[in-house]
């Protein structure tokens, strides 16, 4: 408990060091930088500004409660991280959560590490820090990905060596990004999962897509499910096969089809189908032939 109070103490203490307007602290190279610079400090909320970069845009607001409410019991356990920008001015890179609860029950200020960083560096430490949390849905993940990858020209491989993610766990989470809004909507919202989310995108028909995706939601289909209906649609579009026809039955012995030939004084043709059935192919050449033709058979 001492060293708790002796904690808070020095927190308090550095947090004056940096109110003082001939310590303004700018780079890690001024006076009094090592006191202040990675070392957590008691921070008025009102001097913190919102990280632009802050990839969550969803706040599960029972969740900010609940969080509240633990703040308000226990105090702040885990430090946000801000980075300073100018005198008495800061702004968040992690910790948003934290901040918005603290907040919620009257705080005025919370613990905070304090960073130097310029705006390249502030994205990548707000947009990993924030991607290694476990709370972050599937599709805000995608879309801090894509952002640093736009932003500061990293490759998926530099990103894997960033982050800490395989190359390929990365493509699958940016792939999520080429599916229809409505179904990203979906994924952020817990429609659906992002094992569903993968099953819908290898269908490029984004009308197909939010038909399945309707269907998913509707008869509350497994991943297993929808794989298997998205394996059924592409197999729906793939040409059918031209069925080879069947063996004729019987065959007509060539005397027969002389019979017919040497009766009707023309060359008659014969055709016998697979089920037995067949038939009998009688030409003429002119009126005067089809009514020739017309007596033998009356005869």
């Amino acid at each position: 408990m001492a060293q708790a109070i002796k904690k808070q103490a020095l927190g308090r203490g550095l947090s004056a060091l940096l109110k003082d307007p001939e310590n303004d602290i700018k780079s890690v190279d001024d006076k009094n930088a090592d006191k202040v610079v990675g070392n957590i400090i008691e921070l008025e909320i009102a001097a913190i500004e919102i990280n632009p970069f802050q990839p969550r845009s969803n706040f599960n607001e029972e969740s900010l409660r609940e969080l509240a409410t633990s703040i308000k019991e226990l105090g702040v356990i885990q430090p946000i991280t801000v980075r300073k920008l100018d005198f008495n001015k800061f702004q968040l890179i992690s910790g948003e959560r934290r901040l918005r609860a603290s907040t919620l029950v009257g705080l005025t200020t919370v613990p905070a590490y304090i960073r130097i960083a310029n705006d390249n560096e502030s994205l990548v430490m707000a947009l990993v820090e924030n991607i290694q949390r476990h709370d972050l849905d599937p599709i805000e993940i995608a879309l801090s990905y894509q952002r640093l990858m736009d932003e500061i020209q990293l490759t998926q491989e530099q990103m894997s060596e960033r982050v800490g993610k395989k190359r390929s766990t990365i493509a699958n989470y940016l792939r999520l990004l080429k599916l229809d809004p409505i179904i990203q909507t979906g994924i952020r919202d817990g429609f659906i999962s992002m094992g569903h989310g993968r099953a819908i995108i290898n269908i490029e028909d984004q009308d197909a897509q939010a038909d399945i995706y309707q269907k998913i939601v509707s008869q509350n289909l497994s991943v297993r499910e929808t794989e298997t209906l998205v394996k059924n649609y592409q197999e729906s579009l793939k040409p059918k096969a031209a069925g080879k026809p069947k063996a004729a039955s019987f065959e007509i012995a060539e005397d027969h089809k002389n019979d017919f030939a040497s009766y009707f004084g023309t060359k008659v043709d014969v055709k016998v189908a697979g089920n037995g059935k067949g038939k009998i192919t009688i030409p003429f050449h002119s009126e005067e032939d089809f009514n020739r033709i017309i007596k033998l058979i009356k005869t």
